[in-house]
């Protein structure tokens, strides 16, 4: 059982991600370690507006959501790191390498998103990323964020 002073509730999520529905995709983030790691969730629901559209008769998350929800699990792990943060700062996402897609997400799934610092240079952070669903990759990149202030 993940301990609850590093875990984050949905409250805590929306006052560190601007992202809104329907674009947020973080649901909870289970278990962090500053400048380490994340492992966050995502439920994947038929309500989601995406499925009237991707695909009717055989709903399937769409890839670059599923690379979406990695990127905001960086951006959380990039806030509880980073001490004394300015309240106009954002991780925007800067490029993803290495994506594979292993196995479709449908509705009814738990994503498990685990995201892994693996350094930082020039205020630009490279993580590595996995969506798991009941223990399997689903999908796997690195991922970079640029951390800027407006």
């Amino acid at each position: 059982m993940a301990n609850e002073l590093n875990s984050l509730d949905i409250q805590e999520i929306l006052s560190l991600l601007p992202h809104r529905y329907p674009m947020l995709l973080i649901d909870r983030v289970i278990d962090f370690t500053p400048g380490e790691s994340l492992h966050a969730i995502k439920n994947v629901s038929i309500n989601e507006p995406i499925f009237t559209g991707h695909f009717p008769n055989q709903p399937i998350f769409p890839g670059v959501l599923i690379l979406e929800a990695m990127a905001q699990a960086t951006g959380l792990l990039g806030f509880k790191t980073v001490e004394n943060r300015s309240e106009n700062e954002l991780y925007l996402f800067a490029a993803v390498d290495n994506a594979r897609f292993k196995q479709p997400v449908i509705p009814g799934d738990t994503m498990h998103l685990h995201v892994e610092f693996l350094k930082e240079r020039r205020n630009i952070w490279k993580f590595a990323a996995e969506a798991r669903v009941d223990g399997k990759v689903v999908c796997s990149a690195e991922i970079m964020c640029a951390r800027r202030e407006f």
